[in-house]
């Protein structure tokens, strides 16, 4: 097992949405975008290499690298047009349907903020956390 913690409160993303938009910064953003990752029942190789072993996800063991999480947000903010970046992962095992991360993005125009994105949900996933799932 990756740890023993349990998985966290989800985060209120009406609230997250409301303190960035408060942010001085926000006057210069156009555009905010969500992702919100969960725990879905296809393994990861069947949607994303198309190998399928009949199997299912009944759960999720995930667990995350804190400083590597801190420093691809520190250079998402290096991004063109990228003025507010809020992650929150959850950590433990988590089962269908839980939430995995949330990110949300703001920037001044879309291609910049869907950049933004791309590329630091795909950092967290690639760099910063470890999801062993659990088939049946």
């Amino acid at each position: 097992m990756i740890n023993e913690k349990k998985k966290k409160q989800t985060p209120s993303i009406d609230e997250w949405l409301k303190e960035a938009k408060t942010d001085p910064a926000a006057l210069q953003e156009g555009m905010f975008l969500v992702h919100n990752g969960v725990v879905r029942q296809t393994p990861k190789a069947k949607v994303r290499q198309g190998i399928d072993d009949g199997s299912l996800v009944k759960g999720l063991e995930f667990a995350y690298n804190a400083e590597k999480v801190e420093a691809a947000i520190a250079e998402t903010y290096k991004m063109d047009g990228i003025f507010h970046v809020r992650v929150w992962l959850n950590e433990g095992q988590l089962e269908l349907g839980d939430d995995i991360m949330y990110v949300l993005i703001g920037g001044d125009i879309r291609p910049h903020v869907i950049d933004a994105l791309q590329f630091l949900v795909g950092k967290i996933k690639t760099e910063c956390v470890t999801e062993i799932e659990q088939k049946m």
